[in-house]
C-alpha cells in the first residue's frame, strides 16, 4: 500500500480531481445482512438516527473536545456523529450518519472518495432504499444458504460531466428494511443516495489518525478525507428511482 497523500491541498473540504482520468484502484464489495419487518427496521433505523440527532443538538459534540475533535459533523449525504474516536495506539474511528431524503432536497450527493478505507454498514427502514453507485463494477457475496437476497444493479451515465466527457455508473440498490454491508477500498469511488426518510449508517473507519497523518490534515474532518470527481451536485433525477 503507497504511502502517499492522495490529496493537493489536505484541508480542502471540497477538492475534485479529473473524472475523466480518474481510474479505481480496486473494486466495492458489498454483502447484503439481513431483511427485517417493516416495524422491526423502523425501530433499529430510528434508534441511530436518533443518536445523530441528539448529536447535532449538542453543544458538546459540536465543539472540539480535549483532541481537538468535533463529533457532530455533516457530510453531503446526511449528518454523522463521531461515535467513537481514535486515540494513540487505537487508528479505528467509528461514524453514525442520518441520511437525508434526496426527494426532500432535490439534490443528489456526489461520485467521491476516500483518503482511506471504509466499513460501511446500511440500514433501511419503510418507504426507504438507498441506491449506491461506483465507477466500477460491485462485487456481491453471494454465499448459498446464508446471503438472504440480492440487490438490483443496473448501469447508467454519470450526470453532469465535462463536455465530451462520459463515464459508466454501476448502481446498486439497497432494499427496503434491509442490512447490506460494503467494504471501500482506499480510493474507489462510490456514492450513497437515500430514497426516502428512514435511511442510516453505521461506518467504521479504520485507518482515521493514519489518514490524517498520511494525508498531513490539520483535524479529524470527514469532508477533509474526502475527495470529490464531480463539482456540482446533480438534480434528484439522477440518484431517485431505478433504471427506468
Amino acid at each position: 500500500m503507497t504511502l502517499d497523500p492522495m490529496k493537493q491541498h489536505a484541508d480542502d473540504e471540497n477538492e475534485i480531481h479529473d473524472v475523466a482520468a480518474f481510474v479505481d484502484p480496486a473494486r466495492n464489495v458489498v454483502t447484503p445482512v439481513l431483511q427485517l419487518s417493516a416495524e422491526l427496521a423502523s425501530q433499529v433505523v430510528w434508534a441511530f438516527a436518533r443518536i445523530v440527532r441528539a448529536s447535532h443538538a449538542s453543544r458538546a459534540a459540536r465543539s472540539p473536545d480535549l483532541d481537538g475533535i468535533i463529533r457532530a459533523q455533516e457530510f453531503e449525504e446526511g449528518d454523522v456523529y463521531m461515535l467513537e474516536k481514535p486515540f494513540d495506539g487505537y487508528a479505528s474511528s467509528r461514524y453514525l450518519m442520518d441520511f437525508y431524503d434526496v426527494t426532500e432536497r432535490g439534490i443528489c450527493s456526489r461520485m467521491h472518495l476516500h483518503t482511506g478505507t471504509r466499513f460501511v454498514r446500511m440500514m433501511t427502514g419503510p418507504g426507504t432504499t438507498i441506491r449506491v453507485g461506483s465507477l466500477s463494477p460491485f462485487i456481491v457475496t453471494d454465499v448459498k444458504g446464508v446471503t438472504p437476497f440480492m440487490p438490483e444493479q443496473f448501469t447508467d451515465d454519470l450526470p453532469d460531466l465535462p463536455d465530451g466527457v462520459q463515464r459508466t455508473r454501476y448502481n446498486l440498490v439497497v432494499p427496503e428494511n434491509s442490512f447490506v454491508d460494503m467494504q471501500i477500498p482506499r480510493g474507489v469511488s462510490h456514492q450513497f443516495n437515500a430514497i426516502g426518510p428512514n435511511a442510516v449508517i453505521d461506518s467504521v473507519h479504520p485507518e482515521e489518525s493514519i489518514e490524517v497523518f498520511r494525508e498531513r490534515m490539520s483535524g479529524f474532518r470527514m469532508m477533509a478525507q474526502t475527495i470529490f470527481l464531480t463539482e456540482d451536485r446533480p438534480d434528484v433525477s439522477s440518484c431517485a428511482g431505478g433504471d427506468a
